[in-house]
């Protein structure tokens, strides 16, 4: 079992297989070039399977594969079946922004992945283009019934921004509600790539919002999760992720893998250690004491909304957030 110095079990890994992303999202890295890091520099699916293997062997029981846009990897099912057949009872999800989803999601299904996590910030089509900088929604409302119906589970994430989307709030819950998705509110997270334009909604705006339509009850937080909770009368939760309040970091059990090896303990900080000499070398002690140095080095909570007023430098593109 991984602890850290504040007594978190830590057993959530997120796995980052790639920084490319075919969007280009204003609240990420809208001004980012379309390039990527030569192929060389990432680890294989073989190599990180052999950290997954150490992982789950210390402790990590849910695994969630990001990006970037996870789906520009080639042959991701292939490493998908790889966790799944060593731990089929592991919590195996993913978070993808669906462009590519309607061609991938039955071999994904099939590989063993349980659940998905889309991002669907708006239900207009020239919204979406101006959010992300393509014209993308189509694909991705495809990639979600398509998603549905070979029967993986679907969460969708949507970031309100003033003067952008925060109009279709509700319009977005319907569509979730409809569908049987639950669907989590992300306030934005002030990153130093993100377009200085942005201006997010505080959860205290949002729910002023929702309050105009809905009636619903306070229910906390669930377990670790990082989100905040609410109940319908007709028994249909919503969540909101509200990363500067104090209680955010409280039930923290994550930590992240980029692509190229770098274990990271907190998604604010730049700190990190390199399990990738370790893992090519094949030298897996040494990549579990790594493991186990970066859980006791988790840092108590993040740095956003505190009294210095600081801004991210994390590449939440490195990272999948």
């Amino acid at each position: 079992m991984l602890i850290d110095s504040y007594n978190r079990v830590v057993d959530y890994l997120r796995i980052s297989v790639t920084e490319r992303c075919n969007f280009r999202c204003q609240y990420c890295m809208p001004e980012k070039p379309f390039s990527w890091v030569p192929k060389e520099n990432l680890l294989t699916f073989e190599e990180l399977f052999l950290f997954v293997k150490v992982a789950i062997d210390e402790g990590i029981k849910k695994i969630r594969i990001t990006g970037g846009e996870p789906l520009l990897r080639e042959d991701l099912d292939k490493f998908i079946k790889m966790i799944f057949d060593y731990a089929p009872d592991i919590d195996l999800a993913m978070t993808t922004n669906a462009y590519l989803l309607k061609s991938t999601a039955q071999k994904l299904k099939d590989a063993g992945l349980k659940r998905l996590n889309v991002s669907i910030d708006t239900l207009k089509p020239e919204v979406a283009q101006k959010i992300a900088q393509k014209d993308v929604l189509a694909n991705v409302l495809e990639g979600v019934e398509e998603a549905r119906a070979v029967g993986l589970k679907v969460k969708v994430n949507m970031v309100p921004m003033k003067n952008m989307n925060a109009d279709e709030i509700v319009d977005v819950l319907e569509y979730c509600k409809e569908r049987g998705m639950s669907i989590r509110f992300i306030e934005y997270m002030e990153n130093q790539f993100a377009s200085k334009e942005i201006s997010g909604l505080k959860s205290n705006e949002l729910l002023a919002i929702l309050r105009e339509h809905y009636e619903f009850i306070d229910e906390g937080f669930d377990g670790s999760s990082p989100s905040h909770y609410y109940r319908m009368k007709d028994g249909y939760k919503f969540g909101i992720i509200e990363p500067y309040e104090d209680d955010f970091c409280k039930q923290c059990n994550r930590i992240r893998l980029t692509a190229e090896g770098q274990l990271i303990p907190c998604l604010y900080f730049d700190e990190a250690l390199s399990i990738g000499k370790a893992i090519k070398e094949g030298n897996i002690e040494a990549a579990a004491e790594v493991l186990r140095e970066v859980v006791r080095n988790k840092p108590e909570k993040n740095r956003w909304g505190g009294e210095e007023g600081e801004v991210s430098t994390r590449a939440f593109y490195e990272t999948g957030g």
